[in-house]
């Protein structure tokens, strides 16, 4: 069996963690929990994982009875992410959130063995066409589904003075329908969380509005979930 040479494996792991980063930056750019490094970790630890498996245990072949399945680390790996993914989901509210995500940190061990195995151009490629998945096919499904296409108004207001009312009516003479509408209590006594779903609108129409429901009496800070 042919060992791979310590500066082989540092540049398999390098790799990993370059492709894990292209999908990670994704992730960060929408602000979620698992973002860059998350998914940088993922990446590189799946790579050792299948170093180890591949040839960490190259000097105990020679034993009698002993045989190397490289592909049972490979099955643990593909199995034990779940468990991260399960920690990017979320409920709140009656929504699920976090299911891409999900979905991506498991593919991003997907790469990180291809890379661990040697596979390089299986790797590179999955990464391309996740990167297009989660990034190029969002603005379509927003131009043949608008229905998809939802934004939330995330907002810290003052319980007493802060009118409910006028921030429905300044979203609504902004042509956005509402969508849902959740309060929450906020960090200090004297505030709530209101957040409200709206159906999205072109960017430059959402950041206007924005700065409209900061400008408005109670209203401590706003800020847009897409």
């Amino acid at each position: 069996m042919n060992v791979l040479s310590n500066v082989e494996m540092l540049l398999r792991l390098a790799l990993a963690a370059g492709l894990g980063s292209v999908i990670g930056v994704e992730r960060e750019r929408l602000q979620w929990t698992a973002g860059l490094r998350t998914h940088m970790l993922v990446c590189v630890g799946a790579a050792l994982f299948m170093l180890v498996s591949a040839f960490g245990f190259a000097d105990s072949l020679g034993a009698q009875h002993v045989v190397l399945d490289p592909s049972r680390v490979a099955a643990q790996v593909v199995s034990g992410i779940g468990f991260l993914g399960a920690g990017a989901i979320l409920f709140r509210r009656d929504k699920i959130r976090g299911l891409t995500t999900a979905a991506s940190l498991w593919t991003v061990a997907a790469i990180g063995l291809a890379v661990g195995g040697g596979l390089y151009v299986p790797a590179v490629g999955g990464t391309v066409v996740i990167f297009v998945i989660l990034a190029g096919l969002k603005p379509l499904e927003r131009r043949f589904w608008p229905s998809q296409g939802r934004s939330e108004f995330q907002l810290v207001v003052e319980r007493e003075s802060a009118s409910l009312a006028v921030i429905q009516t300044e979203l609504a003479g902004a042509g956005m329908a509402i969508r849902l509408v959740a309060i929450e209590p906020g960090d200090r006594d004297d505030e709530d969380a209101v957040s409200v779903g709206v159906q999205s609108v072109q960017v430059e129409q959402m950041m206007i509005t924005l700065e409209r429901l900061r400008q408005i009496k109670g209203v401590r800070s706003a800020s847009i979930r897409r």
